[in-house]
């Protein structure tokens, strides 16, 4: 299984709404993920915006792709980027640069 850690950055105008966007994700999303291999998948708001999302998949190059391929991604995606602070033309989901893990205590 490995596990996945990744920053973005939210928009400090945006992160109440962001935050109640995320207390009611779309059902239809979380199956989503959930069907293509996202687990153990949580996201941690820092005040200043910083974001750090960590999950955990058996493939996260194939949990990508399957997750591309679903409409639910590509509206949620749409509706999410405003959120985001330099995403360079990217959707939140294509954003998502693992960190290295240096550490874990099993």
């Amino acid at each position: 299984m490995q596990r996945v850690c990744f920053l973005l950055k939210v928009r400090a105008d945006r992160l109440d709404e962001y935050r109640e966007r995320h207390a009611a994700v779309w059902p239809e999303m979380l199956q989503a993920l959930s069907e293509t291999g996202w687990h153990n998948y949580s996201l941690f708001l820092r005040e200043d915006g910083l974001l750090v999302g960590y999950l955990e998949t058996e493939d996260f190059a194939a949990a990508r792709a399957g997750m591309e391929v679903t409409d639910v991604n590509a509206r949620w995606q749409a509706e999410m980027a405003p959120f985001f602070e330099a995403l360079d033309g990217a959707a939140p989901d294509e954003a998502m640069k693992p960190l290295t893990e240096v550490f874990h205590l099993a």
